[in-house]
């Protein structure tokens, strides 16, 4: 029976669509250079569903609309990998050596091999990121996707092509036509920090359970019955070899880097670090280079992996055991370590949130030794089951404060009891009280309690409030431990005699007299120094004011917000919420947090005693709409700056009436990226904002004045 015009209408604009589709998916997946908005992509895909429903003999297994996850469960069937997945040889270097060839030997030798078997010098390598995710074969017939399997033991995986199909990175359908019949192609499964974080933080709100790290979530994810939930976890993949099964000594370029070319153009996302270097030399240098980057990539890796370059050489090389000789994995130090929880301790911050911290057997991970790690919250605690006793898995990732990722029950020891939230603050005695709704404990001691007056103290002295270089932790210790201030006024009190006094007393409770507390001109010349500093404070902006006070909620923005509105301190303190709320920059919630800090007669006391001492601001008429060339726009900036810090192009872009956040989301106007930028840059990307260099932040600012 010959089809209607009608059946063939619709056959012919749902190939259209899969096409035009495949293409749109190509440019924002693996060009990362999006055509189109996400709605307009939205509606195709909408459109080609409408279609798919009314006729499903139309359906094909490379339609995107088969990534959304089939009904029904996956069954893991065993599959047998034609080329075995094999792994690769590690090597380490000894950080304690100096000199290259001693420090990185293994590498020395695994170079020295590949020349002398080849008899040539300085081969050539391709080189790349080692991902730390689930490492997959994709297997294409004609084009098409058809199969998918995990390593598993490197002989036998297992069938997750279903979940595999949901990954929208992945190619259903290949692009042009010179790919050959069969093609198997391997590659990594991962899931990128800023989605795994995002992932965990709404898991977190909702109490759901949250992913151990980013391999874990992604191995876990790769491996769900449904696909429909495998769908719903934020993956991505990196081609990094091809074979083609039917004829194993076939390649489809001389070299490994140019074959990775060809997969680009097929359409797979290859990592944008992949190179090529050359020699011992070459190879170091590539090592160092991604490891400086390391904690900036938007995905984990444990090291870069070398591979001879050309085909030709890989065979000649062959294989030892299970793994070739013409490769080796370089790995970096490990981001996770296993340690013992000695003990668990509260710590009071600025605002009284009282944060659990674990006292751990001090362990080495990502390079650092780590002797104390972050528990949260009681509710994570509670998660995590966490006890005195336990052995637990930390991690830590470049700058991130390490944590608690799991905790090892198998080994847990005998006798260990659950922990519990203290009901008495820990540095002052007063009641610890849970914020209803929240998970966040807190310190009823306000300022009578030391930990809130220290923290205090070292937020008013920070560069971005008052600037009062000098004042630094330790000496914020000894003025509330030795009973120097009550309040962060008190600090303007103080002169030269009382800080050298004050380092005498620290000192002989301390067991030592060094030289800079001695008599003399050169011995003092650092608490000169800090009054000098101090002094100098006391002359500020209305903005700066605002932020060093510490009311909860009102970051930078928040109070530059605040002093462009109304212009005055007293207008601010004597606000009523309606009107704080309609402030730009200003919520219900942070409206509700200054009416309840100028409410508190304490703080008043030491608004005025700041003045009292000598603290001053310029003020002006209150500008009720915001003013300037980027009025209205929200910028992020990421990475580093080269010619200006990133504080400095903060404030010329607020002084252009822009509003900077350390966030990028859909009311992002553009970002602003220099080398090294991660998770920021890529967001940014996938919502196609527009992203601007430095040089073309340099050239804006001299067009409109504030260059």
């Amino acid at each position: 029976m010959s089809r209607t015009p009608d059946i063939d209408r619709a056959a012919s604009r749902a190939a259209e669509l899969r096409a035009v589709l495949a293409e749109h998916n190509y440019n924002y997946h693996v060009l990362d250079a999006p055509t189109i908005p996400d709605a307009e992509y939205d509606a195709l895909l909408r459109e080609l569903s409408a279609i798919e429903a009314e006729h499903p003999d139309l359906v094909t297994s490379d339609s995107p609309t088969q990534r959304v996850g089939a009904a029904g469960t996956t069954d893991f069937s065993p599959v047998r990998h034609e080329v075995p997945m094999l792994s690769l040889n590690n090597a380490f270097d000894d950080v304690e050596k100096t000199d290259d060839r001693e420090r990185f030997a293994e590498i020395a030798d695994f170079v020295r091999r590949i020349e002398t078997k080849l008899g040539i010098e300085n081969p050539e390598f391709s080189v790349e990121p080692k991902l730390d995710g689930l490492a997959i074969s994709l297997r294409y017939e004609g084009g098409i996707f058809v199969r998918g399997a995990t390593r598993g033991d490197g002989v036998t995986g297992e069938d997750v092509t279903a979940n595999l199909r949901t990954i929208k990175v992945i190619p259903l359908t290949l692009r042009g036509k010179d790919w050959p019949a069969v093609l198997e192609v391997r590659g990594e499964v991962y899931m990128p920090r800023a989605a795994f974080e995002a992932y965990n933080e709404k898991a977190r709100e909702t109490g759901e359970k949250t992913l151990a790290n980013p391999r874990n979530g992604a191995a876990g994810s790769l491996r769900q019955r449904d696909p429909g939930a495998t769908a719903k976890r934020p993956l991505a993949f990196y081609a990094y070899a091809v074979y083609l099964p039917d004829d194993l000594d076939a390649t489809i370029a001389p070299r490994h880097s140019e074959a990775l070319a060809r997969l680009r153009d097929w359409g797979f996302p290859v990592s944008p670090e992949v190179d090529t270097a050359q020699g011992f030399d070459g190879l170091v240098a590539y090592y160092r280079r991604i490891g400086a980057r390391r904690d900036a990539l938007p995905y984990d890796i444990d090291g870069v992996v070398y591979k001879l370059d050309r085909y030709d050489g890989q065979k000649v090389m062959g294989f030892v055991s299970r793994a070739p000789r013409w490769a080796v994995a370089h790995k970096y130090p490990a981001q996770e370590q296993t340690t013992q929880i000695v003990g668990i301790d509260v710590n009071i911050g600025r605002t009284g949130a009282a944060t659990p911290l674990a006292r751990v057997q001090p362990v080495q991970v990502a390079g650092v030794v780590v002797s104390n790690v972050t528990l949260h919250n009681a509710d994570q605690i509670a998660r995590l089951d966490a006890r005195v006793g336990d052995y637990v898995i930390v991690r830590r990732a470049g700058d991130v404060i390490p944590e608690i990722v799991r905790v090892v029950v198998e080994r847990r020891p005998e006798g260990t009891v659950e922990w519990r939230m203290p009901t008495e603050c820990p540095v002052c005695g007063s009641a610890l009280v849970r914020v209803e709704g929240m998970a966040v404990w807190r310190c009823s001691g306000g300022l009578a309690c030391g930990a809130q007056r220290k923290e205090a103290i070292f937020h008013f002295a920070s560069r971005r409030a008052m600037d009062i270089e000098g004042l630094g932790d330790r000496l914020i210790e000894d003025l509330v431990d030795l009973d120097y201030v009550k309040t962060i006024a008190d600090v303007y009190k103080l002169d030269v005699d009382d800080w050298v006094e004050m380092k005498r007393r620290a000192d002989e409770r301390d067991g030592t007299v060094p030289e800079t507390v001695k008599q003399g001109k050169v011995a003092t010349k650092w608490a000169e120094n800090l009054v000098a500093s101090i002094d100098k404070s006391r002359a500020t902006t209305l903005e700066r004011f605002l932020y060093a006070l510490g009311i909860r909620d009102v970051g930078e923005s928040t109070a530059k917000a605040l002093a462009r509105w109304f212009g005055g301190f007293d207008a601010i303190a004597n606000a009523p919420l309606e009107e704080l709320k309609q402030v730009p920059d200003v919520g219900p919630v942070v409206a509700g947090r200054i009416v309840e800090f100028f409410a508190e007669p304490h703080n008043r006391d030491v608004i005025d005693a700041l003045r009292a001492a000598g603290v001053v601001w310029a003020e002006h008429e209150p500008q009720r709409t915001v003013q300037g060339h980027l009025a209205g726009k929200t910028v992020v900036l990421t990475g580093t700056l080269e010619q200006m810090s990133r504080d400095e192009a903060k404030d010329k872009l607020e002084a252009l009436g822009a509003k900077v956040s350390g966030s990028v989301s859909k009311k992002t106007s553009f970002v602003v990226a220099g080398p090294g930028a991660g998770s920021k840059l890529e967001k940014a990307t996938e919502l196609g904002i527009e992203v601007w260099d430095e040089a073309k932040l340099i050239a804006y600012l001299d067009e409109v004045g504030q260059g």
